[in-house]
């Protein structure tokens, strides 16, 4: 550290105190009675500020650089606006002291022998607080929080911004240690606040916010008048009777001195934000320093040591970025490293420090040796067992232990020397000298050896890695490289301020100078990019640069000495260039003029680097051939070609070489069809076709179909053309290729047959079946496409497909809910059982979704099925069985569905009578098992509401009782239970109008049977009209013996004789009018039967079902349409 005096100037009375704007432009001192204002450029005195009447003891700034306040003898404060005009003025009881503004909101403390004062701009008056004793120093902490007092008394007191005193410290020395300076650390660095305070005990000491101090006392052996800060926190002036100001750390470790006076100093400051100083003394001298801190350091391979903060040592690993910081405490002079040695010089002794292990990334030192004595050296040099001190002509060599074991006298000054390696305790040095000489000394040899003598100045020097050239910058800044063993100049170069070799490359060094780096390889021209600094080291593709105070590793790439070996064909060279650090693109390009060149091994290896798997492949390939003989280069130089996209002189090489089917090859694949065609044959068939046929490959994957199409074709290959046509739709062109091909050809046809059925040509499709004869795929592609009268022609001729069309169709049917025909068409193929089943699966989910009109029609088309099995006598009996089964369910359905309509639907579109009749009918029915779905409840419930109102009281009174045996739903429950009570005033007894009569005994029978639906006289069962449900006018009748059935049916069907028609209009005559009377009597009886309509075993009235057809244009049971003439 070195201070170097800007300029100086002499007030009149003793400086006392002085204040920096915080812009750094102006100083503001407090001489005699009066404030002097300089310029702190040049020290020009810009005006003096008179206003107090006494001497002026302090003067402080604002932060904000708005206004500053004086303080003096007179007991008054003036505050002063940054134009030099005085604003404001109040007054003590005593002289002012000392005065300060806080940093954060601008509140001006002002401190007097006996108080303290606090104002702010928004106060109109000071507020004043008293003091137990006289005040000398005061200081706020950097967040403006609190405010600390010195006391003459030896006491600190901390308060807040409204003067409340939070902390008191009682210091040991009591009054005897007067304090004369205190000041808060500016650092934000650090977590507490930290309180500097220097006695007139001669000691400066250090607290915590809290009261507790910080280590020890330091002994300063001089009574300090003033304390300060720089801007960041880093260091401490103390100044005081010793009659100069020392530079101190932050700890309060003793630097050095910035400048000795002829009179007591009573105040120092620094300009902020700068490395300026300036001093105010007892005679008047006000003195501006510029504190120069010179960098101490030092350099081996990628290790970087330099001193931090005066006192402490930093040890950086330039490729990892770690860094290990030793603390020294005290003032560190001169540092070396050297492999795993470090050496610290400090005033009064040397520090060995080594590494604990060996490791090249380990950065734990550990104290080695010290050497206590104090040495004047200008260069300090670290061996493994030796240190070398330098001191202008002489080299002194000592052991660790402190012992000289040699020394080494030169013809003129030391300006460079460095350690060059070799067995521990026998290293060399190369020492450069001022007048030109380079010598290389052992530590273990008396002798030095000139390596060779120029005639300028060493500024600095190099060797490289072998040993075998040395590079050298003289005072006129030229790089000069030599060899060492000839003494012969290779080259040099202009506008050097420092070199260093590549350790990795014997052949690459680099210099810097004039903000440029520069990179020479070999005898090559230089390649220059701008740089800032000091090249002191260059490993592999980094190189160490010094900058200001800091080093830094700088990544170059190593590309344009590369291409300058690569433009020579220098492959290996270049190879061991690039693997000290290119791009991507660099290796690429290497391994590509290496591939070129057909240096393979150089190639492999750039290909491995950028993880070419292609490229590697291709290597091995040719590497194998020439293993097993082959020794062409041109055939090998042109799949390098081919593979790096030179097409053409790949083609050219393998032409020359005689491989023109390589070349055919290779066009044919990359589709340039119209080059390939130049190397075909003597024109081989079989070679066009293959052409053509890749030529349409391509054009079928460049998304060209048509042109695909027609090149399939004409190179025969129908199965693509085809694939090609159907993807696309094109049934014309489809249909050419099928009529073209030959019969026997059959997948080609299959395969437009596939097309034509899935673009929805069936006809096409049909007819290319013909062609192949492929009947088992028409009928399927009939079926398919549903196209049942050409697939019903084909199984009249060829009866085996009657499965394959029949299934079909009859799963169509049931499909499409047409099950009558349905199961015709399972009946046809012989599947009586899947007919059976189908409509056994309908009628379950009829009934559980309450259709019950459907589920009577789906039992009676079951009843019907069983009727069709029971022709055969093996399962007559058991079918006939479950016919008369499904027969009655399909009844009890079929009634149950009105019933449920009544109960369920607001509306009824059924007469009482009929609801009457239909609930009476299933209430007799259902004497056992009731079906699924049929409720009795709904049954009883309908039966006691209709009997009620058509006068059957005694039998809706028997129904409402069984209601309430049964579980009923709610909404019937109020119904229910007001029906059964009304019942009560009702007669016992039923309307003789709705007894039904037996047309064969004539008896009576009761509403309420017993028995059933049968006469209760005759057994005679009753026959029920499926409409209305009445019982119609019928009877049972057995045949005579001798009368068959047949004769029968054709008895019954013959139409009965018709007598003549006759006029049945009569004409009456009267005296006073003529009449003219239709007579119905006539012929009555040659109408057909008025009372029955016979049709799927239900009976109806003729008018009722003729109204019913009407309606539905079917039969309401069976469902048969009027214009079906089946019977």
């Amino acid at each position: 550290m070195r201070a170097v005096l800007t300029w100086r100037d002499k007030a009149e009375q003793c400086v006392y105190d002085l204040a920096f704007k915080p812009d750094g432009t102006q100083l503001i001192l407090a001489a005699g009675n009066r404030l002097l204002v300089y310029d702190t450029s040049d020290g020009t005195l810009l005006q003096p500020l008179k206003g107090h009447k006494d001497t002026v003891y302090c003067v402080a700034y604002a932060k904000d650089g708005k206004r500053f306040a004086s303080g003096s003898a007179d007991k008054s404060v003036i505050i002063w606006t940054s134009k030099l005009e005085g604003i404001l003025k109040y007054t003590h009881n005593d002289s002012i002291q000392c005065v300060s503004y806080n940093p954060v909101t601008h509140q001006l403390a002002s401190c007097s022998s006996s108080d303290f004062g606090l104002w702010s701009p928004e106060q109109k008056s000071v507020s004043k607080h008293k003091s137990s004793s006289k005040i000398t120093c005061c200081s706020w902490t950097n967040d403006g929080q609190y405010l600390a007092l010195g006391m003459f008394s030896g006491v600190i007191s901390i308060r807040n911004r409204n003067g409340e005193e939070k902390v008191k410290i009682e210091r040991p020395g009591g009054s005897l240690s007067p304090l004369w300076s205190i000041c808060w650390s500016p650092s934000r660095e650090e977590h507490n606040d930290i309180l500097a305070v220097a006695d007139w005990g001669q000691k400066l000491s250090f607290y915590q916010l809290s009261g507790k101090q910080i280590g020890k006392d330091r002994s300063l052996n001089f009574d300090p008048c003033c304390l300060s800060y720089f801007t960041k926190g880093e260091y401490i002036l103390l100044g005081g009777s010793d009659k100069q100001v020392s530079l101190f750390t932050k700890d309060g470790v003793r630097l050095g001195t910035v400048g000795e006076q002829n009179s007591w100093v009573w105040t120092c400051k620094v300009k902020p934000d700068s490395n300026y100083v300036v001093v105010g003394c007892q005679d008047g001298t006000i003195s501006f320093y510029q504190l120069i801190f010179s960098t101490v350091h030092g350099l081996y391979k990628d290790r970087y040591a330099y001193r931090d903060s005066m006192t402490d040592v930093i040890v950086q690993h330039l490729i990892t970025e770690q860094k290990v910081r030793i603390k020294c405490k005290e003032l560190v002079k001169k540092i070396a490293i050297y492999k795993n040695r470090l050496a610290v010089q400090l005033p009064e002794k040397i520090l060995i420090h080594e590494l604990y292990s060996d490791d090249s990334l380990d950065m734990r030192y550990r104290m080695k040796e010290k050497i206590v004595r104090k040495f004047e050296c200008n260069l300090l040099v670290v061996c493994a067992d030796h240190i070398i001190l330098c001191q202008e002509k002489r080299l002194q060599c000592l052991s660790f232990s402190g012992v000289k074991e040699r020394e080494w006298q030169m013809e003129s000054l030391i300006r460079y020397i460095k350690v060059i390696g070799g067995p521990p305790g026998r290293e060399g040095l190369l020492v450069g000298l001022k007048n030109g000489q380079i010598l290389k000394i052992f530590v273990d040899s008396l002798f030095a050896i000139v390596l060779l003598k120029q005639a300028t100045a060493v500024r600095c020097l190099d060797m490289s890695a072998s040993r075998n050239k040395l590079a050298v910058v003289d005072e006129n800044d030229t790089c000069l490289v030599y060899d060492i063993h000839t003494k012969e100049l290779l080259f040099q170069e202009p506008n050097a301020n420092s070199v260093a070799w590549n350790t990795q490359c014997e052949d690459m060094l680099c210099f810097s100078g004039g903000g440029y780096l520069n990179i020479k390889a070999s005898t090559f021209p230089v390649h220059q990019q701008k740089l800032q600094g000091f090249v002191v080291g260059y490993n592999g593709s980094r190189i160490f640069c010094l900058h200001a105070f800091s080093m830094s590793a700088v990544e170059v790439p190593q590309s344009a000495p590369m291409y300058q070996y690569l433009d020579r064909k220098m492959f290996r060279e270049a190879y061991q260039i690039a693997c000290l650090g290119v791009t991507d693109t660099d290796w690429r390009e290497l391994a590509m003029e290496a591939l070129e060149g057909l240096e393979f091994e150089t190639a492999k290896k750039a290909f491995t680097r950028v993880q070419d798997l292609r490229y590697l492949e291709l290597i091995n390939s040719i590497e194998e051939r020439k293993k097993r003989g082959e020794t062409n280069n041109d055939l090998f130089l042109a799949d390098v070609f081919s593979y790096q996209g030179k097409f053409h002189e790949a083609a050219r090489l393998y032409k020359r070489s005689g491989h023109e089917n390589l070349a055919l090859d290779m066009y044919t694949d990359l589709r340039m069809f119209e080059y390939a065609k130049d190397f075909l044959g003597s024109g081989d068939p079989k070679e066009t076709k293959m052409l053509i046929t890749k030529q349409a490959d391509w054009a079928r994957n460049i998304n060209e179909p048509k042109a695909a199409v027609e090149m399939y074709i004409s190179a025969g290959e129908h199965g693509k053309a085809i694939e090609i046509s159907g993807d696309h739709g094109w049934v014309d062109t489809l249909i050419d290729i099928a009529r073209k091909l030959d019969k026997a050809e059959r997948e080609p046809l299959l395969m437009c047959a596939h097309y034509f059925k899935k673009l929805d040509n069936p006809g096409y499709a049909a007819e290319t079946y013909l062609k192949i004869g492929d009947l088992k795929s028409l009928v399927h592609l009939h079926v398919d496409t549903q196209r049942w009268d050409e697939a019903f022609a084909l199984g009249e001729k060829h009866p085996e497909f009657k499965d394959d069309i029949y299934v079909p169709y009859a799963q169509w049917l049931a499909e499409n809910d047409r099950f009558e025909e349905a199961q015709k068409a399972f009946h046809k193929a012989g599947r009586q059982g899947e007919a059976v089943r189908v409509l056994e699966q309908l009628t379950h989910n009829a009934v559980v979704e309450s259709r019950f009109n459907d589920a009577a029609y789906y039992y009676w088309m079951l009843s019907m099925q069983c009727l069709d099995i029971a022709q055969d006598p093996a399962q007559k009996d058991v079918m006939l069985g479950k016919f008369h089964h499904f027969q009655h369910l399909a009844e009890l359905y079929h009634g149950y569905h009105a019933i449920q309509r009544y109960t369920e639907e607001p509306f009824s579109f059924h007469l009482p009578e009929t609801l009457f009749n239909i609930s009476r009918f299933l209430l007799h029915s259902l004497t056992k098992d009731t079906p699924l779905g049929i409720s009795k409840v709904n049954t009883l419930f309908t039966l006691a509401k209709q009997s009620k109102a058509l006068g059957a009281y005694k039998l809706a009174r028997h129904a409402y009782d069984k209601l309430q045996g049964l579980h009923t739903p709610a909404r019937f429950q109020k119904s229910i239970e007001l029906g059964s009570l009304t019942i009560r005033s009702k007669p016992f007894q039923d309307s003789e109008e709705l007894v039904p009569l037996c047309y064969r005994c004539s008896t009576n029978n009761p509403l309420l049977n017993n028995l059933g639906n049968v006469c209760i006289n005759c057994r005679q069962p009753f026959v029920f009209s499926a409409s209305s449900y009445e019982v119609l006018h019928l009877v049972e009748f057995y045949l005579e013996e001798g009368i068959t059935d047949e004769e029968a049916v054709s008895l019954i069907d013959l139409e009965a004789p018709r007598h003549k028609r006759e006029n049945k209009w009569q004409e009456i005559a009267s005296n006073t009018s003529q009449t003219l009377r239709l007579d119905e009597t006539l012929d009555s009886m040659g109408d057909d039967d008025p009372f029955t309509a016979k049709l799927s075993f239900e009976m109806f009235h003729s008018e009722d079902y003729e109204l019913l057809v009407l309606q539905h244009t079917c039969c309401p049971y069976c469902r048969r349409r009027i214009d079906d003439p089946s019977p």
